[in-house]
Parts: structure tokens; C-alpha cells; sequence
């Protein structure tokens, strides 16, 4: 394999770890006891073998021990996130400091290889080839779901056949969801199989006072902000255009959120607050025709606007919507089965006809391109795929559309030309930056630990994350804490509860205070490409986000 002169220098970082973690052994402290966020009775039903456990937290000890051999499995879930590979090496070296006869398989192509018995063993060799590097091309990832008792069996039948203790599933809520009731069943049938979950996603919706970031969240944004940087320096420059930029984010505009606070764009909409203030379609694209309209009066025909990807949904008249189409399309259904066989012409009037009514005035007033989007196959969890959505297109159009009514009026008196663009895989596989690269292999390495004490049902915890790593607390978190039941495939069922932006938290307050200054003056923000080696105020800092937070 060829290596870039950056990959060869980079291969030799040694990602630092909590103090904790340095020690010859580990104590763990149990704390209190806990309960899931919501419907704790329907919870505690579902997950009688692993709700209330106390949350855990590690104390370094001079002791020496070596603990009996435990062979573990790892699986990669879900899309890549900055990092993945650091977790991996995380897991490897903490198992081998405590039993150097300890063994590590992957499990290929995501959970579909722990139920097809699909594996390596991840030597020593394998592992240093992908240390600091980006991607989840190690393993390979998927998007299989891990919710049949089949499934589950078949997987005790591979970690038997490969004297695996335990199974750590890295991913997002909902894969890290599974993991939860793969404990608890692996619990229930007592097969002696262990399962850690570890906190992934570039979206940044995963987290809590236990889990502070998902993993990749900081790389990603800063991959983002690099390119929205260089695109508001082109936009300065040139200026004749208005950049209409989508970010990934389906559920939640952390992503959206932390790129503004680090560029300063003309407008960033955030999804949780069009939601709060219960706008319309309409409403949204008229407040971004009147910023442009006011640059416009300054002389400043150009500017960049931030969309986050699942804005569409958390538009109240949209969201009803598409929790319609959700339902009447949900697979195995009768009316999706209808669906399928009407003509392809005639698709979206048999559509409009099975909505209810306010919905049908809706799904009838969207341009056809938008409606065919939302009525296309689910993703794997029976929602609409929203990235699909060209969210970003349909602003333009429409902005377009108001600001020639606003010149007719005498509103407005510039020029509009746009350029539109989607920021999405760029981010997912970029090579760690330095905090992504240690919190990674903290994760990985505070897995092997909840697996050598015995634990199961638990995600791997890293917290006070602003602070020098050394002074990381390690620990773990019971899954069941941050769940919630919700509507899936047109049933509710037990999943952890997503995190969305806080309109009253510290770092959108921070952004809602500058706002209207960035919409009106050019004030972008050049923050460059990620750096590795130089001043740790430059290549440690962590997302604005975070720091906002923990202040």
C-alpha cells in the first residue's frame, strides 16, 4: 500500500490517554443508580436484566494484574465516522496490557458479519496499518440490524466457536440501541457473551452529561468549516454569488451550529428553532430573502447560508407530513404495498389522495422533484432518507421566486445568482484530527476495561473533554439511561433519545447574539485546514460547541 508522506508521519502519533488508563490497573467506582430519560415503566419492562445499573467511573491503581484470557469482537455499525480506527486500537492495546494472550477479531461489513460468521483476527500487524487514519475500511462497516432472536443466536454461535467474551458494537444511537438489547438477551439466555457500546456520529445528536461528544463530531466539523471557509473567501472575493451550502445533520443541527460558530455565515438556520417558532415553509424563506436584500442595500450582492440537512423535517406543516409518509409507506404494509404497484405517473396523486387533508395541500403545493424525493424507499429505519431532499435547491428556488416579488414591490434592488453545494461524505472519513484521535482511543481503551470487570449492557463513557487529557474521566454509562420509546416502522419501540440543539443552552446563545451582525456585515471566518503538529492552542482545540458548553 502506497502512503502519503502525511499518513507515514502521522502513523507515529501516540494518542494520549486519562491518567487513569496510564495506571497498571484500574478500580471501577460505581455512582448512583439510574433510570432512562422517559417512559421508565415501558423501559424497565423491556430491559429487566439491565435497567438501573449505576454509572461507573475508573481510578488508576500501581497494582499489577493480569487477567484471565477474554477474546473480544468488534463491529463497526452505521456511516464512518472520523475516529472509528482509533477505537479499534484502543480496544487492542488496552486488551493486551491486561492479558498480552488476548485476542481481537472484526467482524466484517458491519453487524451482518457477526450473524453470517464473517471475521479476522486483528493482529498487531493489521492494527498499526490503521492507527490515526480515517475511515472504517479496516473492517468495513453496515447497516444491518441487529433485532431478531435468529440473529442474536447466530451470533452466540461464533463467539462460542471463538472463545469470544464479549462483543463491542461502535456506533450511533440506534445501533448502540441494539447493542442494548443484545445484552440484555445474551444476559436473559446467560451465554456469557458481554456487550459495550461506543458513542459515534459525525451528527454530534448523541450525547449527555455522561457521554460529552460522539466521536468524529469534531473532525467533521472542522473538514466542513475548512471548505465553508474557502468558499466564503471565493464568495469575498468574487462577489457575485450567494452560497447555499447543505450540511449533514438529519435529525439535529449540531454540525450546522458548530460550522457557524466557527465560520460566522451570513445565515445558518438551525432545525430545533424553526420547529420552536412553529415557521412555515414560507416564513423561512422569506426571513432569508430579507438578509439578502439587506446586504443587498450595502452593496454586498453575495453571502453564504448554512442548511441543515433535516431542516424539511422539523417544518411543523412538513414534519406532519412526512410522519404521514412514513406510516403509509412503512414497509410491509398494506399501503405501501398499494404504493408499489400504482404506475410510477401516477404516484403522487395516489399519494395526495391517501394524506389527510391539510397534509394533501402540502404534498400538492411541493414542486414534483421534492415530492418524488420524499416518497422514495425508507432508510433502514422507516424514515424518509432525507439527504436525498435537496433541501438547498428548493431554498434557492423559492428565495429566487420571493425576491423577484420583493423587486416588484421596490423591496429589493440587487442581484441574486446562487451556487449550491452538499458538505456530507467530505467529513466522514477524514484522518482524526488530535482530540478525535485521543477521545477515540480513550473509548476504545475504556471498553477493554468495562469488558475485563465484567460489564455488559454499558457504552464506553470519556468526559471532561476540555480539559488536557490527562485529566479525562473514564468510565461507563448504562445504555438504558439515555432511552426513550418512539415511533419506528409504524411501531413504538425502545431507542435512545436523540439530542437536539437546546435553544436555551450556552452554544446556541452564543451564536443567537451575533447573528444579525453576520447577516448584515461580511464578518466570515477563515479557520484553514486541520493541523496535527504545531501549537496545542491550534491542533488540540476542540469544537466550539463543547467549549461553550463546559464553560
Amino acid at each position: 500500500m502506497t502512503k502519503s508522506p502525511l499518513q507515514i508521519a502521522r502513523a507515529q502519533y501516540a494518542p494520549k490517554l486519562p491518567k487513569s488508563l496510564r495506571n497498571n490497573s484500574v478500580v471501577i467506582v460505581d455512582g448512583e443508580k439510574t433510570q432512562s430519560v422517559a417512559d421508565q415503566a415501558d423501559i424497565e419492562k423491556l430491559f429487566p436484566h439491565t435497567y438501573g445499573m449505576p454509572l461507573l467511573s475508573f481510578e488508576g491503581s500501581d497494582a499489577s494484574v493480569e487477567l484471565p484470557v477474554a477474546n473480544v469482537g468488534v463491529i463497526l455499525s452505521g456511516g464512518q465516522a472520523p475516529g472509528g480506527h482509533n477505537v479499534i486500537s484502543g480496544i487492542f492495546d488496552g486488551l493486551k496490557k491486561l492479558n498480552p494472550n488476548n485476542k481481537l477479531y472484526g467482524f466484517l461489513g458491519g453487524p451482518g458479519g457477526l450473524v453470517d460468521h464473517k471475521y479476522m483476527e486483528l493482529t498487531a500487524d493489521v492494527i498499526d496499518e490503521y492507527r490515526n487514519t480515517g475511515g472504517f475500511d479496516i473492517i468495513g462497516s453496515g447497516r444491518t440490524k441487529l433485532e431478531e432472536t435468529w440473529q442474536f443466536d447466530k451470533g452466540v454461535e461464533i463467539c462460542k466457536e471463538l472463545d469470544i467474551n464479549a462483543v463491542v458494537i461502535i456506533g450511533g444511537d440506534d445501533s448502540n440501541t441494539n447493542a442494548c438489547v443484545l445484552a440484555e438477551y445474551y444476559l436473559e439466555q446467560n451465554t456469557g457473551v458481554q456487550v459495550i457500546g461506543c458513542p459515534k456520529t459525525i451528527d454530534g445528536d448523541l450525547k449527555n452529561d455522561m457521554i460529552e461528544t460522539s466521536f468524529g463530531f469534531d473532525t467533521a466539523c472542522k473538514v466542513y468549516s475548512e471548505l465553508i471557509g474557502n468558499i466564503m473567501r471565493d464568495a469575498n472575493s468574487a462577489k457575485k454569488y450567494w452560497h447555499f451550502i447543505k450540511l449533514m445533520g438529519r435529525s439535529a443541527s449540531h454540525i450546522g451550529l458548530e460550522c457557524a460558530l466557527q465560520t460566522q455565515p451570513n445565515i445558518c438556520l438551525i432545525s430545533e428553532e424553526v420547529a420552536e417558532k412553529k415557521q412555515t415553509l414560507g416564513a423561512v424563506v422569506t426571513e432569508m430573502a430579507n438578509v439578502i436584500a439587506k446586504r443587498a442595500a450595502n452593496g454586498e450582492n453575495f453571502g453564504v447560508a448554512l442548511i441543515p440537512e433535516g431542516l424539511i423535517e422539523f417544518i411543523p406543516e412538513m414534519k406532519t407530513l412526512i410522519s404521514e409518509l412514513n406510516d403509509l409507506l412503512a414497509e410491509g404494509h398494506d399501503s405501501a404495498n398499494e404504493f408499489k404497484a400504482t404506475p410510477k405517473a401516477d404516484r403522487l396523486e395516489w399519494v395526495a389522495n391517501h394524506l389527510s387533508d391539510a397534509s394533501s395541500v402540502v404534498f400538492r403545493s411541493l414542486p414534483a422533484g421534492i415530492a418524488t424525493q420524499l416518497t422514495l424507499d425508507r432508510d433502514p429505519h422507516g424514515n424518509v432518507q432525507v439527504s436525498k431532499i435537496e433541501t438547498e435547491k428548493l431554498l434557492i428556488e423559492m428565495v429566487e421566486v420571493k425576491l423577484a416579488e420583493m423587486k416588484e414591490a421596490g423591496s429589493y434592488a440587487g442581484s441574486f445568482s446562487s451556487q449550491n453545494h452538499f458538505f456530507g461524505y467530505e467529513g466522514r472519513c477524514a484522518a482524526p484530527s488530535n482530540f478525535d484521535a485521543d477521545y477515540c482511543y480513550s473509548i476504545g481503551f475504556t471498553a477493554s476495561v468495562l469488558i475485563a470487570q465484567g460489564k455488559t449492557g454499558y457504552m464506553s463513557s470519556v468526559r471532561n473533554t476540555t480539559a488536557p487529557a490527562e485529566e479525562w474521566i473514564a468510565g461507563g454509562v448504562p445504555v438504558t439511561m439515555m432511552m426513550n420509546m418512539e415511533r419506528r416502522h409504524g411501531h413504538m419501540k425502545p431507542v435512545i433519545q436523540k439530542a437536539l440543539v437546546e435553544l436555551d443552552g450556552k452554544p446556541f446563545l452564543a451564536f443567537a447574539a451575533k447573528r444579525d451582525e453576520w447577516a448584515e456585515m461580511t464578518s466570515f471566518v477563515y479557520p484553514g485546514p486541520i493541523q496535527y503538529w504545531g501549537p496545542s492552542e491550534v491542533c488540540d482545540l476542540t469544537t466550539k460547541t463543547l467549549i461553550e458548553e463546559r464553560k
